[in-house]
């Protein structure tokens, strides 16, 4: 499929996605009404319910999407590896743990940005480890590694925090958020990790042409004048600030940076630059779409998100190993 075609079908899908998230939720609002409370103000209720409700959590959901999309994409182009996916470095893992000691410390209710701000001290607490680790040892395989320690640690910690909490209150807080979910979230949320998440996407972009180079090998990669240790920030930076700050504001939403890239691939040239755009709005049209259906499932409750896109995630993802392992044979 040619590029611009492709990346006008994305764009459209994932418009009329977003659109469709301001139009569905438990309130029933008139298409009439939820137009007039969005754009002129209309009724006091309706403006509330799409200004202070579903707005944010359209917005939020268009712009993780983007953010897993592409670091999925670009860390299974960097890494050389189609099982890989934005958790494989460990930011969503100490992200998450960053945010859960603000719950047991329990000053997460004194502010708004107090859990945000957790989550993100953790996710930057990561990238220096995993900076620190591939300037010394300068290699991508030692950076894989170092990911998954850093995921196994900040699980066991995450773990043990949820035993030694006095209160099962603040424990069910913890699970709840550790599931992943866009509701309840507000315009701060917003202005607090979008520009985190457009920097790591700019960062990410700038990589691109080191990522095309790295599908031949780190050898001849550098043999063409690539510089390996400023691609190796670019990308774990750009992927840290962007599911960092996505992480930071509605817990852990996994598997959609590994369907994303799967799903397009073929529809591209397979150069892992061709693939960035696409992935990024594949991943926002998917997490849009799962957020919908979310809502929809349970007709007298809701799914977190993180919920649903697990159970598409995790199917694929073992017929991604079977496949892989049939390949092998």
């Amino acid at each position: 499929m040619k590029p611009s075609l492709l990346t006008t079908a994305l764009t459209l899908l994932a418009l009329a996605l977003f659109v469709l998230s301001l139009l569905v939720g438990p309130a029933e609002l008139a298409l009439g009404d939820s137009l007039s409370g969005l754009v002129a103000g209309g009724g006091e209720a309706a403006a509330i319910i799409m200004r202070e409700i579903r707005l944010p959590r359209a917005l939020l959901g268009l712009s993780i999407g983007i953010s897993l999309g592409l670091s999925g994409a670009v860390l299974q182009g960097f890494l050389r590896n189609p099982l890989a996916e934005p958790g494989i470095i460990g930011v969503s893992g100490t992200a998450a743990l960053g945010a859960v000691a603000i719950f047991y410390s329990g000053i997460a209710g004194s502010s708004l940005y107090a859990l945000p701000l957790g989550a993100l001290a953790g996710a930057g607490a990561s990238v220096l480890i995993l900076l620190a680790i591939a300037a010394r040892q300068g290699s991508t395989l030692t950076l894989i590694l170092a990911g998954v320690a850093l995921s196994s640690l900040s699980g066991a910690l995450t773990s043990l925090v949820l035993n030694l909490s006095p209160n099962p209150f603040a424990a069910y807080e913890i699970i709840f958020w550790l599931l992943g979910s866009l509701k309840d979230r507000s315009l701060e949320h917003v202005a607090l990790a979008l520009p985190l998440m457009a920097a790591g996407w700019l960062l990410i972009a700038l990589s691109a042409r080191a990522v095309d180079a790295l599908s031949l090998g780190e050898e001849a990669a550098e043999s063409l004048g690539i510089p390996m240790a400023r691609a190796r920030f670019l990308i774990v930076a750009g992927v840290a600030l962007s599911v960092g700050a996505a992480t930071a504001v509605v817990g852990t939403i996994g598997f959609i940076g590994l369907v994303v890239p799967h799903l397009l691939r073929p529809l591209t040239d397979r150069l892992p630059s061709s693939l960035l755009l696409p992935a990024g709005l594949g991943g926002a049209a998917l997490l849009l779409a799962a957020d919908v259906a979310a809502r929809l499932v349970l007709p007298a409750g809701e799914l977190n998100v993180g919920v649903l896109t697990a159970l598409i995630g995790a199917p694929f993802f073992l017929w991604l190993v079977m496949r892989a392992r049939r390949e092998m044979f």
